[in-house]
């Protein structure tokens, strides 16, 4: 029995600012193991594409060759935790298991299990908060024991808890003792002797398009990703100005967001966090104080977070507290499935649904839009069926901000009862974004030659035109699924009617102000 500790990783694929990494290597004369167990579920692998699988997979390979440099690797393995932990208590007399918070409900059971499975066999658990700034469960407590139903009370209760923790130091690696697993494991488990690949995992391609804007997984690409977009946000500090994308998104350039490297937790939300408003005090020198405005969508991720820790019913409408139930429409015909594919006959939207396909990555301008489409804009489709497409495909969806996001844009909960006022038209806001039109012809060729002025509205292009853009609408590409006016008014409508029938809001989440609305939908004077 040589002892040992154990670094679980789940979420937190990084080296930096990792308190349990910290805490797995106190006692360095015992062996140390870094483990990541696929159990079907873990780091959001139970619904997943082929992009999503793939951004894990790349994060886990960047961390097994980080551990290299050190003599050691990333264990990889197949299995149920418990029985992993089991057995290694029984090889090695392991005394230690250490991991970071996985605060959302549906964790819950899987980390429960580990934990009693800990106690029986006399395994210590140390388990971290650094997935989000500040502790779900505090925040709650400092709000008298609920959730705070406002952003602007969360931002009033975060006040009150204090600061986020700044990251902690990087570890010394030099001089570890790794642990390596015995032939045994091999025959009760699938051992992975390297990272595997997505189609290893039972994940294939499906439409993705391999061409387009590739992201890549792990620390080592977030932390140059996080250096350039600090460069960025100190010219805009400089200007006098913040939040870069905000009034005109480039739906076109690289990949420059870091939430997908936050969602894996390649990169650590504090460590981003305190970057930012530092550079803003430095900037400013003290003259201005720096203020949660800076990064108000770190602050938007710890809110559903918060909202979804003691809910586990957060992700549907039956038995969800916080959310409206309206009576959606079950999908007629193959409506849900055109709008799935990209295939609605609004370009904007079309583009939209291809680019994440083929890509894992929107705007969250573009978000906002499709998801408005598919509910209370268009559509009248239940948002619980475009968070499971999100799930599946988006690289920075998690259960909680996803979830979150939807129930928001359509009126189910985060906003004002029923308001549909600010419902985004997949034909203006396309507009407005892209005039060029370039990014629907990058994600939907078949009307590429189509001239700017019908590039989003191509059934209202003449017989002739469409036949000089050699797409012939109902035969290359399809007439509009509906009329949007008509259904966004018929919408409107709907919503009106329900609000007479509820008369007041019961108590779910709403904003604090018409500002608030504004910028969570991306919408500017």
């Amino acid at each position: 029995m040589l002892g040992g500790s154990v670094l679980w990783f789940r979420h937190g694929l990084r080296l930096h600012d990792n308190p349990s990494l910290h805490a797995a290597l106190e006692d360095r004369s015992v062996p140390f193991f870094p483990i990541f167990v696929f159990d079907g579920e873990t780091a959001g692998t139970k619904l997943v594409g082929y992009n999503r699988m793939r951004y894990l997979l790349e994060a886990l390979e960047d961390l097994d060759n980080q551990f290299k440099k050190y003599g050691g690797k990333l264990i990889m393995l197949k299995g149920k935790p418990s029985d992993v932990f089991r057995r290694l208590w029984e090889e090695f007399g392991i005394r230690k298991l250490c991991f970071e918070q996985d605060c959302e409900p549906l964790w819950r059971a899987r980390d429960d299990g580990v934990k009693s499975a800990c106690r029986e066999i006399g395994v210590a658990c140390r388990e971290y908060v650094s997935h989000t700034l500040w502790e779900p469960d505090t925040v709650i407590r400092a709000n008298g024991g609920i959730p705070p139903l406002t952003y602007q009370m969360f931002l009033h209760t975060v006040t009150i808890v204090g600061d986020p923790p700044r990251p902690v130091p990087d570890v010394d690696m030099s001089g570890i003792t790794f642990g390596t697993l015995p032939d045994c494991f091999y025959q009760e488990f699938t051992v992975f002797d390297k990272t595997p690949k997505p189609e290893d995992l039972g994940v294939f391609l499906e439409n993705e398009d391999i061409r387009m804007i590739r992201w890549v997984g792990g620390e080592t690409a977030a932390l140059k990703q996080m250096q350039q977009r600090l460069a960025v946000e100190h010219e805009t500090f400089r200007k006098g100005s913040y939040l870069p994308t905000h009034g005109s998104p480039d739906l076109l350039g690289p990949p420059i967001s870091l939430s997908p490297a936050l969602r894996f937790g390649c990169l650590s939300v504090r460590s981003f966090y305190w970057s930012v408003q530092d550079l803003f005090r430095q900037v400013h020198q003290g003259r201005l104080s720096s203020a949660h405005f800076i990064t108000g969508q770190l602050i938007w991720r710890e809110y559903f977070y918060t909202m979804s820790v003691n809910n586990p019913n957060y992700g549907q409408m039956a038995d969800n507290p916080i959310c409206l139930d309206i009576p959606w429409k079950h999908p007629e015909g193959d409506e849900l499935q055109r709008w799935i594919e990209g295939r609605t006959g609004f370009p904007f939207i079309d583009a939209a649904m291809r680019q994440l396909r083929a890509e894992g990555w929107l705007h969250h301008a573009v978000r906002n839009t499709v998801a408005s489409f598919l509910t209370r804009g268009t559509l009248w489709l239940s948002w619980e069926h475009g968070l499971n497409h999100f799930l599946k495909y988006l690289l920075d969806a998690d259960w909680s901000v996803c979830a979150g996001n939807w129930m928001w844009v359509s009126s189910s909960a985060f906003e004002a009862l029923l308001d549909s006022g600010e419902c985004a038209c997949p034909v203006r806001l396309g507009q407005r974004l892209d005039p060029s039109g370039e990014y629907v012809r990058r994600y939907v060729p078949e009307i590429a030659r189509m001239p700017v002025d019908y590039i989003y509205e191509p059934w209202k292009a003449p017989l002739d035109v469409q036949t000089r853009a050699s797409c012939i609408i109902g035969k290359h590409y399809p007439a509009p699924l509906v009329n949007h006016i008509v259904a966004a008014q018929r919408n409107r409508n709907a919503m009106k009617e329900l609000r007479q029938i509820l008369q007041k809001a019961p108590p779910h989440c709403c904003p604090s102000s018409e500002e608030e609305i504004r910028q969570f939908m991306w919408v500017t004077e």
